[in-house]
C-alpha cells in the first residue's frame, strides 16, 4: 500500500526536526510540505529531499492550513499520512503500512504514539492516539482549541505499530508558542464542554498541580529520570499558563465590575 500513500506535513521553523522526520519517509514517491514562513533553515533542509514538494501559505488556523495541504496541493494518491514535523515513522509502522490493502472498506486508521524527549523514549505520555492515515475525500476538519480535529467519514481501524513523537526544538520556542496555544484553549473552553479535565482547568491551580503529579507518579514518568521530569514540567507549565490567563481574565472582569458599581 505504500505507493498509494502521500505523507503530508506542516512546517514552521522545524530545522531541528525535519531531516530526521523525512529520512524515515524515503519509501514515499511524493511528500507534500506546507510551510508558513520558516526562517531557520527549514526550507534549505527540504531542498535535500527530491521527493518533497514544498508549498508556502501564511498561517491562520490549523484547520485551514491542513485543509489547504490536503485539498490544494494536487495529491494523486488515494491515501494521506498526516504528520507533524517531529513525528518519526517507525520501521514496524512502515512494514504494517506496506501490508495494508488500499481497497479495504476502511476510510481511516488510528495510530498510537510513543513519546520521546531528545530521543529518550518515555514509558508513557498524555499524547493520544489519533486518525493519522486517511482516505482522501473521506474526512472533515475543524479547529479545536490550539490545534485541529479530524473526523473520518465511515469505518475506522487501529494499527498496532506506533509513531514516535520527538521534538528537538529548544524550550524557549516551546514557551513562546504556549502563550498563543493556551489562549486558544481558553477561548475553546468558553464553548460548552464537559468532563473532568474541563472541570479541573476552570479551577486554578488544581490542573497544573494535578497534571504534574499524574505524569510523574500516575504515568510512572519519574522512572524516566530527567526526560520524564522534563515532560511532566512541560505539561505543568502549559496548564499553569492556561490558569494564569483564566485568572487574569476573571480578575479584570471583577475589577471592571467594581469600577462600574463605583461609578454608578
Amino acid at each position: 500500500m505504500l505507493e498509494h500513500i502521500t505523507p503530508v506535513l506542516l512546517t514552521y521553523n522545524e530545522a531541528q526536526n525535519i531531516v530526521r522526520t523525512l529520512s524515515r519517509l524515503a519509501w514515499a514517491h511524493d511528500i507534500v510540505v506546507v510551510d508558513s514562513g520558516s526562517t531557520d533553515g527549514t526550507l534549505s533542509a527540504l531542498e535535500r529531499f527530491p521527493n518533497v514538494r514544498v508549498f508556502n501559505r501564511s498561517f491562520d488556523t490549523h484547520a485551514n492550513q491542513w485543509r489547504y495541504a490536503t485539498e490544494a496541493t494536487q495529491i494523486t494518491t488515494g491515501w494521506i499520512l498526516r504528520l507533524d514535523a517531529d513525528y518519526q515513522v517507525s520501521d514496524a509502522l512502515i512494514t504494517e503500512l506496506e501490508q495494508l490493502k488500499p481497497g479495504t472498506p476502511v476510510n481511516g486508521y488510528v495510530i498510537g504514539f510513543d513519546y520521546a524527549v531528545f530521543s529518550r523514549k518515555l514509558l508513557s505520555s498524555l499524547y493520544p492516539a489519533n486518525a493519522i492515515l486517511l482516505r482522501k475525500g473521506y474526512f472533515n476538519l475543524r479547529d479545536n482549541g490550539h490545534t485541529e480535529a479530524w473526523q473520518v467519514q465511515g469505518p475506522v481501524a487501529t494499527l498496532e505499530s506506533r509513531i514516535v513523537h520527538d521534538d528537538w526544538k529548544p524550550i524557549s520556542l516551546w514557551l513562546r508558542s504556549q502563550r498563543r496555544y493556551m489562549q486558544l484553549e481558553l477561548e475553546s473552553c468558553r464553548v460548552s464542554q464537559t468532563g473532568l479535565v474541563h472541570w479541573l482547568r476552570l479551577r486554578p491551580p488544581i490542573m497544573p498541580i494535578s497534571v504534574l503529579l499524574y505524569c510523574l507518579f500516575g504515568k510512572g514518568l519519574i522512572l524516566n529520570g530527567r526526560a520524564g521530569v522534563f515532560y511532566a514540567l512541560q505539561r505543568m507549565v502549559a496548564e499553569a499558563i492556561f490558569s494564569l490567563l483564566l485568572l487574569e481574565e476573571q480578575l479584570r472582569n471583577q475589577s471592571d465590575c467594581s469600577k462600574a458599581n463605583y461609578s454608578g
